[in-house]
């Protein structure tokens, strides 16, 4: 075989690796993962990321207690009736957004094509890698090995021609799995799963689709798009695509989180302001060390108000100097707090969300003419780094200390 004859074998395998290079890359248990690794005697154990508040809700639950029935989402209660011999622990979200920033690193020294999802999830295309890293199959393993050895935690990665597929993939090899999904062998998959499995069905779409005998997706597959749409609307197409694995979306590189914040759900309903402000000064301190910790600042701060009633307010404002400061932050949602007035009812639910957010590195952060603003942000970078060393409960505000304040 001559070198031209070489070189074009080599370009069409090349270009048959390409057709299934999208990767979905997803941590298992990603909060109880992280965790873990300084809770090593807990493995193997059912373990609760959350606040043990009654009215809180699960943010992420260890396998072995999802064999109870607990699940992220579900409150508090529920998950202890569930699994009452579960061992809690307060979320650390400062903590989980270093990891997830370093998650990502990895993921972009492998490809630029790169979108997050949330913290521990993202979609890669590595096609342009291929021909540096080997296959897909071969890239998925080595990211899987590189999460475990450097990051100390699990991914589970799904390999497929969309992004649709590669997400199911994922879903389908957790916990700690890889699954690859050729392009000759996508509808035939596909067609052997049920009809949740397709983006758009729920549950209540799903009891309309079983009442027309659909409960899999190859039911969908051999249904007229026109009687889809007549009981899903415009969904029914967009279902019926999917159904033979027609996805063309790109993976779209997104670099920059849109925002961050934090909210609390109050064991009972409250009309103190005290109780407000000390929970809002709680809030702005877990935003700003999330901001700092993403090397992020913003230049909007929002309010969230729900109500007993479960009526929802919200109230932003945007300010002249980016802000990663909690005291800042604070001021302005205090600011936002006043501007609503006397509130009709007691208050369920208080949140502070940082928007509009840049990257600290390439902004310019203008003092104030009161010097007491860099002030508080050196004296919250100081208190940083007492908190990766000590724990974030090592130092707080004064105020945050007075009984029934909660810890930030």
């Amino acid at each position: 075989m001559g070198p031209d004859e070489e070189r074009e074998q080599a370009e069409a395998r090349l270009r048959d690796l390409r057709r299934a290079s999208i990767l979905h890359v997803d941590m298992d248990a990603f909060f109880v993962s992280v965790e873990l690794r300084s809770r090593p005697e807990l493995r193997g154990r059912p373990v609760i990321v959350g606040f043990p508040a009654e009215r809180s809700v699960v943010l992420s639950a260890s396998y072995e207690a999802r064999k109870f029935g607990v699940k992220s989402a579900m409150p508090m209660a529920v998950a202890y009736r569930l699994c009452p011999q579960a061992t809690i622990i307060e979320p650390k979200h400062k903590l989980y957004y270093e990891v997830s920033g370093q998650l990502m690193a990895i993921f972009e020294s492998i490809t630029e094509l790169v979108e997050p999802l949330s913290v521990d999830e993202a979609f890669l295309d590595v096609g342009g890698a291929i021909r540096r890293l080997g296959p897909p199959l071969d890239i998925g393993q080595l990211i899987r090995r590189r999460v475990a050895s450097e990051l100390g935690i699990t991914a589970s990665v799904g390999i497929a021609a969309s992004k649709f597929v590669a997400k199911i993939a994922s879903t389908r090899c957790k916990p700690d799995g890889l699954l690859l999904i050729r392009p000759e062998q996508t509808v035939p998959y596909l067609h052997s799963l049920p009809v949740n499995a397709l983006w758009g069905v729920g549950g209540k779409t799903a009891e309309v689709l079983a009442r027309m005998g659909i409960r899999t997706v190859a039911d969908v597959a051999a249904t007229p798009v026109s009687s889809l749409k007549k009981v899903l609307g415009a969904t029914g197409e967009h279902v019926h695509r999917l159904s033979w694995g027609v996805d063309s979306r790109t993976v779209t590189p997104v670099r920059v989180e849109k925002s961050i914040g934090a909210e609390e759900t109050f064991a009972s309903d409250t009309a103190d302001d005290a109780l407000l402000h000390r929970e809002l000064l709680r809030l702005s301190h877990r935003t700003a060390g999330r901001l700092r910790a993403s090397g992020l600042v913003a230049r909007t701060v929002a309010l969230k108000l729900r109500y007993a009633d479960f009526s929802t307010v919200t109230r932003s404002r945007t300010v002249h100097t980016p802000l990663d400061s909690a005291q800042l932050i604070y001021a302005v949602a205090i600011q936002l707090l006043e501007s609503l007035g006397s509130r009709p009812l007691t208050v369920r639910l208080v949140g502070v969300r940082a928007e509009q957010l840049e990257t600290a590195a390439q902004t310019s952060l203008q003092l104030s003419l009161d010097r007491r603003d860099d002030n508080w942000r050196a004296a919250e970078q100081a208190l940083d780094k007492v908190a990766e060393k000590f724990g974030s409960k090592s130092v707080l505000p004064a105020r945050l200390l007075e009984p029934g304040s909660g810890s930030p």
